[in-house]
């Protein structure tokens, strides 16, 4: 699986990918974490199967969401605690939740 986290400028994002990273392997999982920046979307989405975005983009979800339907990229909505968290857990499990129901997603395949 491969996941795109974004944040504003992709600094803090890169945080929680190298935890994420972390917390995978421990797990045995075979997934490929990035950090990027809003403004990298939507050419970035072509090659992830997940976007995780910060929470600080909150206001402008809907347009992210929209993008990564379009692309057919599983998509969640980051909380707040992710980004303080001393591990990768709860991204993670974001990632993992937003694949596995990204079924309702317009597929350009």
């Amino acid at each position: 699986m491969k996941i795109l986290i974004v944040c504003g400028a992709g600094a803090s994002s890169a945080f929680v990918a190298h935890r994420v990273r972390h917390t995978a392997a421990a797990r045995g999982l075979d997934v490929h974490v990035f950090a990027g920046s809003e403004s990298d979307l939507p050419a970035s989405l072509g090659p992830v199967d997940v976007l995780l975005v910060g929470p600080h983009l909150a206001p402008r979800f809907e347009k992210i969401r929209l993008q990564a339907v379009h692309a057919g990229v599983g998509i969640a909505l980051l909380e707040e605690s992710v980004f303080a968290s001393q591990n990768g857990d709860e991204a993670l499990d974001a990632a993992i939740y937003a694949y596995k129901t990204r079924d309702w997603a317009e597929t350009k395949k």
